[in-house]
């Protein structure tokens, strides 16, 4: 190709890509303010019977130790169920790799041998990482014996695996690998008698669940809206699945499933965030459905031996019910509120930081952020900033603890806290004001 058909293919694709976004952009704002509120958030029916259950996983990044976890622990909690037995489908949606050599496909692939059971399909599809490498085509088909573009039936329900070709970005999605996704999900809806349809990507849909303003692809947008049976699970961003944006319904169902190696978070709307707690990472998602178009979405930690979250949707075919649009779910959380024995805390690590602890405020769903502002006493500012909460690690203890540096405070003074505590959309608690005095 010569330097001028570089040049005017360049070119091509930046208007078009801006032409998507002129489409995509205002309609996904749009998006966020449809909807009805709801009195309540659903619940999974005691008569609520599946007919499939898949296990959805994403972005290990060679963490095969959490492969193996993931799947022998689903066998366990499920082989015995009594409103339904089994495991009927295993998934991963890619970056099951650093940089895409044959010898991460021949290590995962190991795993899945090991402990996935011969009766049980099991798909994964390229992610970002796999396409770092040219021969990202030949190592998948040699190494699992099927395309990365694959339609699998389990028990009646279509379930479309789309990883898409490389282009000149990593995992940009050409017009013919597009126009595939389009006919695989035309055809799936044909025969799915009231079934959902599940779509299993890399990147989340632009503008959808918690991180796809940066790691999303407005192309998948295109495909997707309008299709109401979709249900779509994508990783890449690695934002955690306990956030409950991760969730979200437009014209479609879209489900972030966080990751299995580490997580990132925003901090004030920014990404690629790494509070403490973000590493290591183990989050699965059990997905059962039934054939009336019902379908219950359960996140799991495999480090704590958790389920964290439980969301049903009673019948994906109708739009007009949805109660995970961005409005409904925004509608029903709620500020944080500190406890009434609140207390605050102050000490350095053996790195030499001063570590700033204070009691948790709580949510309905969770405290995201704490906006932090330290005075001394002669109420002076000493310190200001903002700390992700580490909500996506499940375990007992109840306050919020952050690095502070090394020179802000002075051990035996006393100080005052300031803290106000934001919740995944946005609503704040009443100022906590706290006294202290540093150790």
């Amino acid at each position: 190709m010569s330097f001028a058909e570089i040049k005017q293919w360049i070119i091509g694709a930046v208007f078009g890509v801006f032409a998507v976004l002129l489409v995509i952009l205002p309609f996904g704002g749009a998006q966020r303010l449809g909807g009805v509120i709801t009195k309540d958030l659903p619940q999974t029916p005691d008569d609520f019977v599946p007919a499939v259950r898949l296990v959805v996983f994403t972005d290990t990044h060679n963490q095969n130790q959490h492969v193996a976890k993931a799947i022998d622990t689903a066998y366990a909690l499920f082989d015995n169920n009594e409103t339904y037995a089994g495991v009927d489908g295993i998934f991963c949606l890619g970056d099951f790799s650093s940089v895409g050599g044959e010898g991460d496909y021949i290590r995962y692939a190991e795993t899945l041998k090991e402990h996935v059971r011969p009766e049980t399909p099991c798909v994964t599809i390229h992610g970002n990482h796999e396409f770092k490498n040219d021969n990202y085509k030949e190592y998948f088909v040699r190494t699992f014996g099927y395309d990365p573009d694959t339609v699998t039936e389990i028990n009646g329900f279509s379930c479309i695996a789309f990883s898409g070709e490389r282009s000149l970005t990593e995992w940009t999605f050409t017009p013919n690998s597009l126009k595939w996704l389009s006919d695989s999900i035309n055809a799936a809806e044909k025969k799915a008698d009231g079934k959902a349809v599940f779509v299993f990507v890399h990147p989340h849909p632009w503008g959808t669940v918690y991180g796809s303003t940066v790691w999303g692809d407005p192309q998948l947008n295109v495909v997707f809206n309008g299709h109401h049976s979709v249900v779509n699970f994508s990783g890449h961003s690695h934002f955690p699945m306990n956030d409950p944006r991760s969730l979200i319904q437009t014209s479609y169902t879209s489900v972030g499933c966080g990751a299995m190696a580490t997580f990132e978070t925003d901090k004030n709307y920014l990404p690629g965030q790494h509070p403490d707690g973000y590493d290591p990472a183990a989050q699965m998602l059990i997905v059962e459905a039934d054939n009336d178009g019902s379908v219950r979405l359960r996140g799991y930690d495999l480090l704590s031996d958790t389920f964290f979250s439980d969301y049903y949707i009673d019948n994906v075919n109708k739009p007009l019910t949805y109660a995970y649009t961005f409005k409904n779910m925004a509608a029903h959380d709620t500020a944080p509120v500190f406890p009434a024995d609140a207390a605050a805390s102050a000490a350095k690590n053996d790195g030499g930081e001063w570590v700033l602890s204070f009691t948790e405020a709580e949510s309905r769903f969770i405290v995201h952020d704490y906006h932090v502002s330290i005075f001394d006493d002669k109420g002076l500012i000493v310190h200001t900033g903002t700390y992700v909460d580490d909500y996506f690690v499940i375990d007992d203890d109840n306050t919020a603890d952050f690095r502070i540096g090394t020179d802000t405070l002075e051990s035996g003074r006393t100080y005052t806290l300031l803290v106000d505590a934001e919740s995944a959309y946005h609503k704040h608690s009443l100022p906590l004001k706290l006294s202290f005095t540093a150790e």
